[in-house]
């Protein structure tokens, strides 16, 4: 055999596979989400979650003081959004092991 050949086959039974393999290995692990990068979405929703509180208190009290206030949120304390929440809630608690 020449070497065109040699060089032929060896592409294709050993290069074309090694490349397909290594561009999926690392497609799949960059995929995956990272545990710094699970913990900071945890404390950004906690932050998240005290920032609207906070934001309930200020219009609670601004709509005390003007009774022509009006919210610029949609709906207050909408029960959509708090069973979406407490769902959330539950799901963090599992994966941590404790009960909410």
């Amino acid at each position: 055999m020449d070497f065109e050949t040699v060089l032929v086959v060896a592409t294709l039974f050993i290069g074309l596979p090694w490349l397909v393999l290594h561009y999926m290995t690392r497609w799949k692990t960059a995929a995956t989400i990272t545990t710094d990068d699970e913990v900071l979405l945890d404390e950004l929703y906690q932050l998240a979650k005290r920032l609207d509180d906070r934001m309930d208190t200020v219009e609670r009290l601004v709509a005390s003081d003007n009774p022509d206030f009006k919210p610029a949120r949609l709906v207050h304390d909408s029960e959509v959004d708090n069973q979406q929440l407490r769902e959330l809630d539950r799901l963090l608690a599992e994966k941590k092991g404790t009960r909410p």
